[in-house]
């Protein structure tokens, strides 16, 4: 299974995006946190809620409801973004479904005191995660990661790592890319955030696992900013699910694993 959410969408709101996976990627600034200047080894946190409604899923039940549980933050050493899904599937058989991960990132910058940028590069990383859940998914994943300035956008980071199964029924051992970003457009009194990752599983150690791309963007306005102030932060968007090969299972017209679904997105930062 690839990285459902990435540090990126929870970190947007942190403009620091250290990582999902964000690191790659659930990050956004849809908030703002800030980094304490001292030392200690938590400089900045956030906790957020969402819940996204979805029909016309492949492989699972079609219709979907989710409940996500993020926390991300900005480490004396680099970022950590952890987060959990409970989804819920209406008349199906099928149990509830539970994932989640947990992604440190390991920052040069920060580590070593060294500012190591070239370009638009920005910093250095090595990315870690681990992935777990109902079924055989269990997987570690580690490899470089760089962080890139790119104006118009609040983060944009590159996350390439090796999949391990940690279980003899999960072959997705291989190689994953995953690009994270997020933009924040003013809108009237509010933003829009567009943020979200890309899981590329570009090459695989086991036949029987397909190569797959999972393509996850939100798109969303801060009603709570419009309504409430300043540092009101209630997202109301969707958000888009693109999973080819889904689960790299092959897609085929006896058994159909091609997702595209638009979900209902709203989120609350704490």
């Amino acid at each position: 299974m690839t990285t459902r959410h990435s540090f990126a969408r929870a970190l947007t709101a942190a403009t620091l995006m250290a990582s999902p996976l964000c690191f790659a990627g659930d990050a956004a600034p849809e908030m703002k946190a800030e980094a304490s200047a001292d030392s200690s080894l938590i400089q900045w946190q956030d906790f957020s809620l969402s819940y996204l409604y979805g029909d016309n899923f492949k492989v699972d039940p079609e219709e979907q409801h989710t409940l996500t549980f993020e926390y991300v933050a900005g480490l004396s050493f680099g970022d950590v973004f952890t987060f959990l899904d409970l989804t819920y599937f209406p008349g199906s058989d099928e149990s509830d479904g539970l994932y989640g991960e947990v992604t440190p990132r390991f920052s040069y910058n920060k580590i070593f005191g060294d500012d190591l940028s070239v370009g638009p590069v920005s910093d250095f990383l090595l990315a870690t995660s681990l992935e777990y859940g109902s079924g055989p998914v269990e997987t570690f994943l580690a490899g470089p990661a760089i962080d890139l300035d790119i104006p118009g956008f609040d983060f944009f980071q590159l996350n390439l790592f090796y999949r391990a199964g940690l279980n003899s029924d999960n072959i997705s051992d291989g190689w994953q890319l995953t690009p994270t970003w997020s933009v924040t457009v003013p809108v009237g009194s509010s933003e829009i955030v567009f943020d979200g990752f890309i899981d590329w599983v570009f090459a695989t150690d086991d036949s029987n696992y397909e190569q797959n791309l999972h393509f996850n963007p939100q798109l969303k306005y801060n009603l709570g900013k419009a309504i409430m102030g300043e540092d009101a932060k209630l997202f109301v968007g969707v958000e888009y699910s693109y999973w080819s090969n889904k689960y790299g299972i092959k897609d085929s017209s006896d058994f159909r694993t091609d997702d595209s679904v638009v979900s209902f997105l709203l989120k609350y930062h704490f």
